[in-house]
């Protein structure tokens, strides 16, 4: 199918001459006369590019139509065309997302040119969405707790500027989600997100894997190799555990945050970059630059705008919402429905994540994989849950005996015991507590005690 590229443009006699042209090289075309048909024809048609132009008499003008356009549908690449622009307007609306602007009188050249550029970048974001989608970059926030909206308004205000973002929190909770998150609500979304493992690479290998090198530049190297800032140059690099990097590649990610400057391993000249930078660590970096760890003066570059993502164990109300989430996506993964009942998940709620999200994730995995049948109970959940979760030991599913309070080992038994009545019960609390020899009242009291929630299935 050929790509469809939509002329936006008030002169028809323009529309009919692009047309002709773009007709003749194979490419599908739509038209529209000023900015308010683009906008319903970009919803309509679905382009594949936009050539558009900057003055439209007298509705909406082109820089207006563009911004609203990547509003909408900020995948496709817009090209701007004008007889009368100045530089201001090229600088506007480059920074409203505009692949490329041409100056009237066209060239049939420039025209083509300019579109196979735009369809080619378009193509590589597909192609790097649909990676970060296997990866899991793009999840949602996933929580309902106060400290997930509190998360979600943060970035909200942070992601339209251009400063640098430091994200903290422990490992497992989704420092790599907040960072597309930014870059995904940013000016940026439609450039290349890029993101480094600083503690995945050898010390010897930094330089060459953050600014690229030339070939020969060392032994092995047989062919040019852009740098990771190169790959996101006008997109968005995230510094994954920026903590472990040395000093010396800490010197000279200063230097390139100072200048916007790199230069290749083995190149002769430097090469200016336009990249926003998004860092993120576990570590407190607080401390570990009096103590010679981190350079302060790197730190300060950084943490223009801190953002801390509260662990887990914090927010316990977003646990239901994240075990439906995971459980969905299991689902679709293995083709099948997956559903937790109330017991597994009373005793989901009640384990303290050491390993957040990530951990909570590769658990639903884990008990989807293996349980038996759609359903997975409590039991299900004791079989694979770390019994170290509560200490470590060698007693019941969920219970430690080893260094842990007589009191807290009781706590965890009665709620593996009441989850597990729940889940025989399919959540019905007086046929549980007729099981587990109480009477209902008697139940909901120690539920309460215990930090459990009244039964509610999940299912995905």
């Amino acid at each position: 199918m050929s790509p469809l590229i939509l002329l936006v443009d008030d002169e028809t006699n323009i529309r009919k001459m692009v047309g002709a042209l773009l007709q003749a090289e194979g490419f599908e075309t739509a038209e529209a006369s000023n900015g308010t048909a683009a906008l319903a024809a970009v919803l309509e048609a679905a382009p594949d590019a936009v050539l558009l132009d900057l003055m439209m008499p007298p509705g909406p003008d082109g820089l207006t139509t563009l911004e609203q356009l990547k509003r909408r549908a900020p995948d496709v690449p817009v090209i701007m065309m004008s007889g009368k622009a100045n530089l201001a307007d090229a600088v506007r609306a480059t920074k409203l997302g505009a692949f490329q602007f041409l100056e009237k009188p066209l060239t049939p050249e420039g025209v083509l040119v300019a579109i196979r550029g735009a369809l080619e970048l378009a193509r590589t974001l597909q192609q790097n969405r649909r990676l970060h989608e296997a990866l899991g970059h793009s999840d949602p926030l996933v929580g309902t707790s106060r400290a997930m909206d509190e998360l979600r308004a943060l970035i909200a205000r942070v992601a339209p500027t251009e400063s640098r973002v430091l994200i903290t929190g422990e490992s497992g909770t989704g420092k790599e989600l907040v960072a597309s998150a930014i870059h995904r609500q940013s000016s940026r979304v439609a450039k290349p997100f890029v993101t480094v493992n600083s503690a995945a690479i050898p010390r010897d290998l930094v330089e060459s894997e953050m600014f690229g090198h030339e070939r020969g530049a060392f032994t092995g190297a047989s062919e040019r190799r852009l740098g990771r800032f190169e790959l996101a140059d006008e997109g968005t690099l995230f510094l994954d555990e920026v903590g472990d990097l040395g000093p010396e590649a800490q010197a000279k990610l200063l230097r390139v945050l100072e200048t916007g400057v790199i230069e290749r391993l083995g190149g002769e000249k430097p090469i200016q970059v336009n990249v926003r930078v998004i860092a993120a660590t576990n570590k407190d970096l607080t401390k570990a630059s009096p103590q010679g760890h981190f350079r302060e003066d790197l730190l300060f570059r950084l943490n223009v705008l801190p953002i801390h993502i509260v662990p887990l164990r914090e927010r316990p109300e977003d646990i239901p919402p994240l075990l439906r989430h995971f459980a969905t996506r299991q689902g679709a993964r293995l083709g099948r429905p997956v559903s937790l009942d109330a017991g597994a998940l009373q005793l989901l709620a009640a384990y303290p994540w050491p390993g957040n999200v990530r951990e909570l994730a590769n658990i639903v995995e884990r008990l989807a994989i293996l349980a038996a049948g759609p359903g997975i109970s409590a039991d299900d959940v004791a079989r694979v849950l770390p019994r170290d979760g509560a200490g470590g030991g060698g007693g019941p599913p969920g219970v430690a005996w080893t260094d842990v309070a007589l009191a807290d080992a009781l706590d965890q038994f009665e709620r593996t015991l009441i989850a597990r009545a729940l889940s025989a019960t399919q959540g019905n609390v007086a046929e549980a507590a007729r099981r587990l020899s109480t009477d209902r009242a008697n139940l909901y009291r120690r539920m309460r005690r215990l930090g459990l929630e009244p039964p509610r299935n999940v299912a995905g």
